[in-house]
């Protein structure tokens, strides 16, 4: 693990790290006690105050997942953090799709995975992870939208404990995602899913609609059952809306 005090961004960090001619050894974690210039999926900022939260990117090398499945990597490390933060907050934390936590209807946190492709080969990814820790104080904009482990638990959480835990829950899923067991990956990981078998609305191409999510595809397309329909709906094509 390298700490550092200030980055623009972990994972742009551990991009140059990755870049160079010695080799990285798979499991580097980089973490930042401020991260100045995060990035979010999308481009999306992704603020955190100074020594407050947990900012850290991890180097994996999943060349035995096939890209077309490289989705399933976004379930295990969803499922990793669920699990290690479940056992502070309890039931009520959730993975959003595609990529964020979430505590009741507040985001914890998010997971920015950035691929490094060789040809048809999946050679290397970077997992970068943004959590809300002991962060108390947010823009009054998000108060309604985000939330951290301090304010729900009234508590500060020993940051260098959590992130240990972290790791060994995503080492814990990654060996899972190694030896094949996509099934009972993608089973659990819907199980723990954001609104999963609720009716709640949606917005696509400006239209509003009730639907209820029952899936997600190994490909990580979002299945919502509508009018008894189900549609597929990739990234980016589908906006939650508020509760109905």
């Amino acid at each position: 693990m390298i700490r550092l005090s200030e980055v623009d961004s972990t994972n742009n960090f551990l991009k140059v790290k990755a870049s160079n001619s010695e080799p990285l050894p798979e499991g580097t974690v980089i973490m930042a006690d401020n991260q100045f210039a995060g990035r979010g999926q999308q481009q999306n900022a992704w603020y955190a105050e100074r020594g407050l939260n947990l900012t850290f990117s991890v180097f994996l090398c999943p060349s035995f997942l096939p890209i077309a499945n490289q989705f399933l990597l976004n379930m295990a490390i969803s499922l990793a953090l669920k699990n290690a933060l479940g056992e502070l907050l309890g039931p009520f934390l959730k993975v959003k799709w595609p990529n964020d936590l979430y505590y009741k209807n507040q985001k914890l946190g998010g997971i920015l995975i950035e691929n490094i492709l060789a040809g048809a080969t999946y050679k290397a990814c970077i997992v970068g992870i943004g959590l809300n820790v002991n962060q108390q104080n947010f823009d009054p904009r998000l108060l309604e939208k985000a939330t951290s482990v301090h304010r729900i638990l009234q508590q500060d959480v020993n940051l260098m404990t959590l992130l240990g835990s972290i790791c060994r829950h995503i080492e814990a899923q990654y060996l899972k995602l190694k030896a094949g067991n996509f099934n009972n990956l993608q089973s659990d990981y819907i199980k723990g899913l954001y609104r999963f078998n609720e009716q709640a609305l949606y917005r696509h191409n400006g239209q509003s609609f009730e639907g209820v999510i029952v899936n997600v595809s190994h490909n990580g397309l979002l299945v919502i059952r509508s009018e008894g329909i189900e549609r597929e709906f990739n990234f980016k094509e589908v906006e939650f809306l508020n509760n109905i």
